[in-house]
């Protein structure tokens, strides 16, 4: 029996295509529900609904992290002044915010959860972090995505971009 090497070729090409095109579905599909979170979320959850979180406007400067969550209004992204672009670029039509802590966090693992979908980038002393886990879910009230991040003992930059929403609330808080 004689094998036609243009055959397996074929039959690879179609095979990679296939697995090309069925990726990006595969990875667009996110679980549902507050039970699909990697861990616990019900103090970032309450912290993120609560009726008396802190109203922040992009650019704004607190001394310390709150204890609670706050809600940041956003801007076009142009109008943002991030101080640092954005480790991925913004679409076109969604909004970008940020905060300064200028007290240092007692060093630790904190979680910096966001009731909404957006991108986040946490900078301190001029280089962004990278988080330790991420766990998000959509279908959940109150909120979208949740990560890990280790935060040294030094100021705190938190950008939001990528936001569909003019607004979002955001709570950092020491992991448990």
């Amino acid at each position: 029996m004689r094998i036609n090497p243009r055959g397996r070729i074929k039959s690879s090409l179609v095979a990679l295509l296939f697995i090309a095109l069925a990726a990006p579905a595969l990875a667009a599909e996110e679980p549902s529900g507050c039970d699909k979170f990697k861990w616990p979320i019900d103090r970032e959850r309450a912290a993120l609904t609560a009726p008396d979180r802190a109203k922040l406007t992009s650019g704004d400067e607190l001394a310390a992290i709150s204890a609670g969550g706050v809600t940041l209004s956003l801007v076009a992204p142009n109008e943002a002044k991030l101080p640092m672009p954005p480790e991925r670029a913004p679409k076109e039509g969604t909004f970008a915010g940020f905060t300064r802590f200028k007290d240092p966090p007692k060093a630790g693992i904190y979680t910096i959860s966001l009731s909404s979908g957006a991108w986040v980038d946490v900078i301190q002393d001029g280089h962004f972090l990278k988080p330790k886990a991420f766990s998000g879910a959509t279908d959940c009230d109150g909120i979208r995505k949740t990560m890990k991040y280790e935060l040294a003992a030094s100021p705190l930059v938190l950008q939001i971009s990528g936001s569909e929403d003019e607004q979002i609330s955001v709570a950092i808080l020491p992991s448990e």
